[in-house]
């Protein structure tokens, strides 16, 4: 995933740590789009209309990112990968100026989209679309680790990857994990700070990768609806949720939705969620609810 993971645990048994990167290596060999091996790859280069039999945990999270699209309006997108490596935040590298106007206009025009048959474990892509699975998938790697420490008797412990954050249990003095939310650099609006017990935080900050073209500094996060990146004035999202790939993809999801339509949307959905947008904080109520 070209990030680390650290792993504080409470009492762990003996070959947890193998354990734990044997979960990660599985989600880079099916879900990375710089693996040339990867099932994503792999499904990338299929012939449009040609059914892929697909491994259980990237349906689980096709599907999951399936619906953060539909109920995000489309502002989550796992069919963007054609706007992803156009503008070098896929596996091209960036490009010399900005994008080729017809790289973003063809994949529009054809509105391609991935089929998905979660029963019999396949998929398809239609048109241009282009999986990238990058707005979930570290998230997933969270849940998938977290889950394996469960099944292990492992009940106490934080798990990080690449910032993303899963709690469950109690530190040995009986308080939650405890962890300050990430603030864009710069940011004067004061941290907050969640203990995470059965719960998860995921953050996504339009100030980590940028392209600069054209006279102006695009950030990473792309809009799946016009294929260019944000002009929202969104720095950065949390979102606090059970599951950490779900706090993933919704944290993008409001990032591109912005201030006004992402608090409704994170209202409808009852979701835990801060943004800071133009230098002014946003609370959701649930999130409201979660404060002392």
């Amino acid at each position: 995933m070209g990030t680390g993971w650290t792993l504080l645990a409470v009492s762990p048994p003996e070959g947890v740590a193998a354990g734990v990167e044997a979960m990660l290596d599985r989600v880079v060999a099916q879900m990375s789009q710089w693996e040339p091996a990867s099932d994503l790859s792999r499904f990338n280069r299929a012939a449009p209309g040609q059914w892929r039999a697909l491994p259980p945990e990237f349906i689980a999270v096709l599907d999951a990112a399936q619906a953060v699209s539909r109920a995000s309006g489309g502002a989550f997108d796992p069919a963007l990968g054609a706007f992803s490596e156009a503008w070098g935040f896929g596996t091209a590298p960036p490009p010399a100026g900005l994008p080729d106007p017809a790289a973003i206009a063809a994949p529009l025009a054809a509105k391609g989209a991935i089929e998905l048959d979660a029963l019999g474990l396949r998929a398809r892509r239609t048109g241009q679309a282009w999986l990238d699975l990058s707005g979930i998938a570290k998230g997933f790697g969270v849940d998938l680790a977290a889950d394996w420490l469960l099944a292990q008797g492992v009940r106490h412990f934080l798990i990080e990857v690449g910032g993303e954050l899963r709690g469950e249990g109690v530190k040995p003095d009986g308080e939650p994990w405890w962890v300050d939310i990430e603030r864009p650099p710069g940011s004067t609006i004061a941290p907050l700070r969640a203990g995470l017990h059965r719960l998860s935080v995921a953050t996504s900050g339009n100030y980590r990768r940028w392209l600069d073209a054209g006279g102006t500094r695009h950030g990473h996060t792309l809009d799946p609806r016009t294929g260019r990146p944000l002009a929202t004035g969104v720095r950065s999202v949390t979102v606090l949720h059970p599951r950490c790939m779900l706090a993933d993809a919704w944290a993008t999801a409001l990032t591109v939705l912005g201030p006004q339509e992402g608090m409704r949307i994170a209202a409808e959905q009852g979701l835990a969620a801060h943004m800071i947008a133009d230098e002014r904080e946003w609370l959701s109520p649930a999130l409201e609810e979660m404060l002392d």
